[in-house]
């Protein structure tokens, strides 16, 4: 089992930075993806940024150029760092991990709150 604890969550005004951060604990051996996830209120779970090992990150088309991901494998965990934020990033973030032992596993942490308001 893989454990995901998300911090860095809050209320920001719009053109504002906060910084997301997650840590993986437990059976981490083998991750394979690691990245975020959101889910706005009656909207579905989307996308937001995603690095598999040994690959380059891959964003949303409605974040690139404001939010940048970052894995550091020797410490488990995985941070977005978000700029530029527009009232239409409000959300619940998701750390994401995936894992092939000995089929697919995928992981998420419990959210953390991203509001972005006057």
């Amino acid at each position: 089992q893989v454990q995901l604890v998300e911090s860095g969550g809050g209320l920001v005004q719009p053109g504002g930075s906060l910084r997301l951060s997650c840590v993986a604990s437990g059976t981490i051996f083998g991750i394979n993806a690691m990245g975020w996830y959101r889910q706005a209120p009656g909207k579905q779970r989307e996308l937001v940024a995603i690095i598999a090992s040994g690959s380059s990150a891959n964003y949303v088309d409605s974040v690139k150029g404001r939010f940048t991901i970052s894995r550091d494998n020797a410490k488990n965990t995985v941070s977005l760092q978000m700029s530029s934020l527009k009232p239409e990033d409000t959300a619940v973030y998701y750390c994401y991990a995936d894992k092939f032992s000995p089929t697919w596993n995928i992981y998420w942490g419990q959210g953390t709150q991203v509001t972005v308001s006057d």
